[in-house]
């Protein structure tokens, strides 16, 4: 190799080295091999590198599976998923301009959009926890609004060319059948937890045998229940519980049925096998799961005064606050305070029976006001001689005091159903009644094979 030749190469080395050099030194390894370029400590050498050490090198693929280097890290493309609504919760106390102020809107829009599109006023009715969203146009301008009434309803009001257009989306629920059964350990509303059923329902059912089982104290431990209810789905997720179609309720060996029916009139009513109604006239109990802390006794020693007076009513104890209802439809005749009632109600049914409620905390009805069965007319208290929160709650027929708790003997019967239509409430029911029926036999099977120790068959 010629002399120049040989210089040449020995400086192409050393450039190389040099390079080579640098470039170890600019680089920084992760603790997994990896290189790591975007290190903030690592030093900037001022190295100019032309744009094509930057192309990607090519590989004979023959070769590929000759390269020894590490595989690169996957680098992820992050998204960002922007969305065209900018979402608005109703809080308590809020009006539009307060809402259309957060979203970065003006008055002005508000006023717009409440006066000139069509149902816009409607837009200004909200409540705690609905939504209002808003889309915003490429200038920053106000596009759309949407009022988000429930899961099923919305409006939005959508700005156009020729002013604002209003449109309302229905969504529709789909119904599913269910059913639960369940054994009395405890109460009923503990019960009802334990098969699934949510509150509403579980009250629902108590309303439903209200005039026939006082839920306060008849409920025993062995005592059983079935309901056949509806369950309302939304696009596939269930969205809440429906209406009973039908119950029954065994107390103490005793069963009651109910089923829902709409006679020709479009009054739906919960009947029992022979076309009676269930809606009796009035409440076995004026409050729902809670506990008696006295009952009827006519020689009862008086807590605070110390002296036998006869305790002409019941006493349910129940937390301050607790609903009171009415127990049947009537009119109040009688609404105040005194130091031995505390505040009272008493409501007029008919032209034979009074109904008293006395030691309430709050009053909900007024004198001379009409109620229904099962209106909420004040809640239970402490007030007035009282040792503790309860309702003390007395029925009265003609003048003279019955025990609450066995009245309902001396009452009339309740509705039934015309001669005429029972046979279109059975065809109607006659589906629900196989169902109820089922349910019966099967929880009476399964109760008989663990008395025994039996293994149940499977259904």
């Amino acid at each position: 190799m010629p002399a120049g030749t040989r210089r040449l190469h020995r400086k192409h080395l050393l450039a190389v080295g040099l390079l080579s050099a640098l470039v170890a030194a600019a680089t920084v390894l992760t603790p997994s091999g990896e290189v790591n370029a975007n290190r903030e400590d690592t030093p900037n050498l001022g190295l100019q590198l032309d744009s094509d050490i930057l192309q990607p090198i090519e590989v004979n693929p023959r070769q590929a599976t000759a390269l020894t280097t590490a595989p690169a890290p996957v680098v992820e493309q992050e998204t960002v998923a922007a969305s065209a609504w900018d979402e608005q919760t109703v809080r308590r106390g809020d009006n539009l301009s307060l809402i259309f102020k957060r979203a970065g809107f003006s008055n002005t829009d508000v006023y717009q959009v409440v006066n000139e599109a069509p149902e816009g006023k409607a837009l200004s009715r909200i409540y705690p926890g609905q939504t209002i969203a808003f889309e915003t146009a490429a200038d920053g301008a106000l596009q759309a609004v949407r009022h988000v009434i429930s899961p099923l309803e919305s409006v939005t009001y959508r700005r156009t060319d020729s002013g604002f257009e209003t449109e309302r989306v229905f969504r529709q629920t789909e119904l599913h059948e269910s059913w639960v059964s369940a054994e009395i350990t405890s109460s009923l509303f503990m019960a009802g937890k334990d098969a699934g059923l949510s509150t509403p329902l579980i009250l629902d059912l108590a309303n439903i045998f209200g005039g026939v089982i006082d839920f306060v104290q008849d409920p025993r431990k062995g005592d059983t229940f079935h309901v056949i209810y509806e369950e309302l789905y939304l696009e596939g997720e269930k969205y809440r519980d429906g209406t009973i179609l039908a119950a029954s309720f065994t107390n103490r060996g005793k069963t009651f049925n109910a089923f829902r029916y709409e006679d020709k009139d479009g009054d739906v009513v919960y009947y029992n096998e022979e076309g009676e109604s269930m809606r009796k006239a009035f409440l076995l109990a004026p409050v729902d799961f809670t506990r008696i802390s006295s009952n009827y006794n006519p020689r009862r020693l008086h807590p605070i005064y110390k002296t036998t007076r006869p305790h002409r009513g019941t006493d349910y104890a129940a937390p301050t606050g607790t609903p009171v209802y009415a127990s049947g439809d009537g009119r109040v005749i009688k609404a105040g305070y005194t130091r031995a009632n505390g505040n009272y109600l008493f409501v007029q049914h008919g032209d034979r029976y009074i109904t008293r409620y006395l030691h309430l905390h709050q009053r909900r009805a007024k004198e001379g006001q009409r109620v229904a069965q099962g209106q909420v007319i004040g809640t239970v208290g402490s007030t007035g001689a009282a040792t503790g929160p309860h309702l003390h709650y007395e029925f009265l027929i003609d003048g003279q005091h019955r025990d609450p708790r066995k009245v309902h003997q001396e009452l009339p019967k309740a509705k039934m159903l015309a001669a005429a239509e029972i046979p279109a409430f059975k065809a109607a029911t006659a589906n629900t009644s196989r169902q109820l029926a089922g349910l019966q036999s099967d929880t009476r099977l399964a109760l008989s094979s663990s008395e025994t120790g039996e293994t149940a068959p499977a259904p």
